[in-house]
């Protein structure tokens, strides 16, 4: 049986698809997947070995470019790989217009959620196959729940696996235990105060760790710019390609993060990872890992960075203490 999976993003999103496909292959070895996503986050669904072709979209840019004779071109380009395929069945784990829109050219059955469990439920009205899935369980186990259903199987809750692995590669001049700070998140009332990333990096020099950070735009230049000259023992890795700072954050021993996607891969990964909430709920879109742990600030209030470091002391306790 071969399986398309629609989840174009976030990159949050993407990795929480992951244990779902892990659910898949365990249950159902029949089953091959491929996967259609944004294709900046190409690289993330490559780190699951499961994944056979990946076909990426790029909606953002194809509806900002609707008149382009290009954008129709790679649109109808991806219709043919669709179908030179032949699915059996397509997923589409994301519940959204845009996404039934992009399973529609596959031309084969699509199973997804029901019209009160999509996140747009009209979205539903085009599925062929509609499973009621309970809206206020986390995403990851809504879409477990999901692939379940659609593939005739019940998931093993007492378990959570990824089954990625951080990529091979590594960065000159980074070595020995290393925290990467994920300061860079997409909205403004989700940022910590840049005093609190420099202080965070202060404590980990103290605690023996190097302080590793990075950026992707001018904004959180400025910020990883301005940890560096407080703290010049922080390392500033260029802007670079996702899978490098993937391999990068993959042999940190702590990741601290805001709600980012990154922080929810170095979750996936299975580092102990601190994540910083200020202005979102993490009950049902938080990271989600063996020792990964959300700290959030109650209305009014916030998160100090004595407080991150003492769960990152937990966990990292905890990570010691494991099974190897």
């Amino acid at each position: 049986m071969k399986v398309l999976i629609v989840k174009t993003s976030s990159m949050g999103d993407v990795i929480h698809t992951f244990p779902a496909v892990e659910d898949a292959r365990r249950n159902r070895p029949d089953v091959s997947f491929d996967w259609c996503v944004e294709e900046a986050f190409a690289g993330i669904v490559a780190l699951h070995p499961a994944i056979g072709e990946i076909h990426t979209v790029a909606i953002r840019r194809w509806r900002k470019q609707l008149l382009d004779g290009d954008t129709w071109r790679e649109a109808a380009g991806l219709r043919r790989a669709f179908r030179n395929c032949r699915y059996d069945l397509v997923i589409d784990a994301q519940g959204l217009l845009k996404s039934v829109l992009v399973a529609k050219q596959a031309a084969a059955p699509i199973a997804g959620f029901d019209g009160s469990s999509a996140r747009e439920p009209s979205a539903s009205l085009f599925y062929d196959r509609r499973y009621a899935v309970p809206r206020d369980l986390h995403a990851i186990e809504r879409t477990r729940r999901l692939f379940g259903l659609a593939l005739g199987y019940e998931p093993d809750f007492s378990t959570l696996q990824s089954g990625i692995v951080p990529p091979p590669g590594s960065m000159a001049g980074i070595s020995g235990k290393t925290a990467f700070l994920l300061h860079g998140t997409s909205r403004e009332d989700k940022k910590w105060p840049v005093g609190d990333w420099i202080e965070t990096a202060r404590l980990l020099m103290k605690r023996g760790m190097t302080p590793v950070t990075t950026w992707s735009n001018d904004r959180e230049k400025a910020v990883a710019e301005a940890i560096v000259q407080a703290v010049p023992q922080t390392v500033l890795v260029p802007k670079s390609p996702l899978a490098e700072i993937a391999a990068i954050i993959g042999r940190a021993v702590l990741v601290v993060g805001a709600d980012t996607g990154l922080t929810h891969l170095a979750s996936a990964f299975g580092l102990p990872t601190v994540a910083i909430f200020l202005a979102t709920e993490p009950g049902l879109t938080g990271p989600r890992g063996p020792f990964s742990s959300t700290l959030l600030a109650v209305p009014g209030g916030r998160v100090t960075p004595a407080e991150v470091m003492a769960e990152a002391e937990r966990l990292l306790a905890l990570k010691s203490q494991a099974p190897a």
